[in-house]
């Protein structure tokens, strides 16, 4: 099994800023890409950020400039920089990754695109 470990979130004034985390541990084989999803109260859920295990980044609109995705230290992990925070960022922070994981008692790893941790909540307000 695979499992994700978000944390950093938060209250924050607006103009502020918070660091997300997130760990991925498990039978990992590889990691393509891991990313940060949000989910505002009373909207769908949306795309933040995401990293590929080739660095490449993409970023919506609505944090460009503002958010930076990073890979951590640590081996399998991401993490999320969000500066100049605004009330509308306030979500619930969701991790995903989209990885390569092996399942027992087989040897062949298999992917998967779905895997989420339990969300972290980022609320900014003065």
């Amino acid at each position: 099994q695979v499992q994700l470990v978000e944390s950093g979130g938060g209250v924050v004034q607006p103009g502020g800023s918070l660091r997300l985390s997130c760990t991925a541990s498990g039978s990992i084989f590889r990691v393509v890409a891991m990313g940060w999803y949000r989910r505002a109260p009373g909207q769908k859920r949306e795309l933040v950020a995401t990293i590929t295990d080739g660095a490449d980044t993409t970023y919506a609109d609505s944090v460009k400039g503002r958010f930076t995705i990073s890979a951590g230290n640590a081996k399998n992990t991401v993490e999320l920089q969000m500066n100049s925070l605004k009330p509308e960022d306030t979500a619930t922070y969701f991790c995903n990754a989209d990885l390569y994981h092996y399942i027992e008692p087989d040897v062949t790893p298999v992917r998967n695109l779905e895997v989420w941790g339990q969300g972290t909540l980022v609320t900014v307000s003065s």
